[in-house]
Order: structure tokens, then sequence, then C-alpha cells
């Protein structure tokens, strides 16, 4: 092996070395790219959960004053009490 060889192949094998430790960091980037969106995902879909936990006697009473306003509209005294009671 001539020395230019021998220097070409030195070269190779530090450019194949520097590629193989980039390569390495963007996959850890896309891992920790692909952790970070499922936690923000969690995150959204909980917060929606939440909120609807904390939401729900609102919408249920809601509810059931639609309900009985459909049931008997000309009892309109009543429907004004439970809104007054919430």
């Amino acid at each position: 092996m001539t020395p230019e060889e021998r220097e070409l192949l030195k070269r190779t094998l530090s450019v194949a070395e520097e590629n193989n430790e980039l390569l390495r960091k963007i996959q850890r980037s896309m891992r920790l790219a692909r952790f970070m969106t499922l936690l923000y995902w969690m995150f959204i879909i909980g917060a929606f959960a939440g909120a609807y936990y904390f939401i729900q006697p609102y919408i249920e009473s809601a509810f059931s004053l639609y309900q009985g306003a459909r049931q008997s509209p000309g009892n309109l005294n009543e429907i004004i009490d439970f809104i007054n009671q919430n």
C-alpha cells in the first residue's frame, strides 16, 4: 500500500467515523422529538379529559334544564328557580 493510499484510507475512516457520530446524534434527536410529541399529545388529551371531568356537573344540569323545559314549557317559574339555585 502506497503512502497516498494509506493517507486516503485514514481520511476515509475519519469521515466515516464523523458521519457515524452525526447520524447517532440525529437518531437521538429524533427519538427525543418523538417522545416529546407523545408527551405533548398526552397533555392535550389529559387537559380535555380533566376539563370535562370538572365541567360535567354543569353540562348535566344544563341538559336536565333543557329536558325540563322541553317537557313542560308552561312551567317557566320552576326553570327560573332552577337557574337561580345554580
